[in-house]
């Protein structure tokens, strides 16, 4: 019976980790799609707003998916009982934490990470031909600023998704629940 069990479960994780790999790959594309379309002929602003843009999106999802996994069940199964919008599917985004949190931290944030980069290195060299030189200077200074604002907000992201996991999960059920709504409808 043990056996059984093991082996349902080795290939559930299989079966998690192809439907991953394929998310991955598609949400990659469509992002950097909209990366670079955002970015064709754009000037050092745009370029500016498309980075902070996605280093926002992956603070965002950061803390939804330590949210998902620091929240309890209780309060959601009470909002459930009184008919709350989003209770439904906050429990459900509970019960599957460790796809959700995977999902969210290492597939979005991970792409997130890795376009923000690469439009940092467009900025890079949009500034360099704006101040008519190459330099180290200009590379150290954006990569700097990147990895200080992706790691600090993601840090205080995670204390906030700790602390708040409630309120979050709250929020992002809601936003669900109308998603379902309009499906239905």
């Amino acid at each position: 019976k043990q056996q059984k069990k093991k082996g349902k479960q080795e290939r559930s994780t299989g079966r998690w980790a192809v439907q991953v790999f394929f998310i991955a790959v598609v949400l990659s594309a469509a992002l950097s799609l909209a990366s670079d379309q955002a970015l064709d002929g754009a000037g050092l602003a745009v370029a500016f707003v498309v980075l902070l843009s996605f280093i926002l999106l992956g603070i965002v999802f950061d803390i939804i998916g330590v949210s998902v996994t620091a929240a309890d069940e209780k309060p959601f199964h009470s909002m459930a009982a009184r008919k709350t919008p989003g209770a439904r599917e906050a429990l459900n985004l509970i019960r599957k934490a460790d796809k959700v949190s995977s999902f969210c931290n290492d597939v979005v944030g991970d792409i997130c990470g890795i376009i923000s980069g690469s439009t940092a290195a467009i900025i890079v060299v949009r500034l360099q031909e704006v101040l008519s030189f190459r330099s180290v200077v200009v590379s150290l200074a954006i990569t700097a600023l990147v990895s200080g604002l992706t790691i600090g907000g993601k840090a205080v992201g995670k204390t906030f998704a700790i602390d708040k996991s409630t309120a979050v999960l709250q929020l992002v059920g809601r936003i669900l629940h109308l998603f379902s709504r309009h499906k239905k409808g």
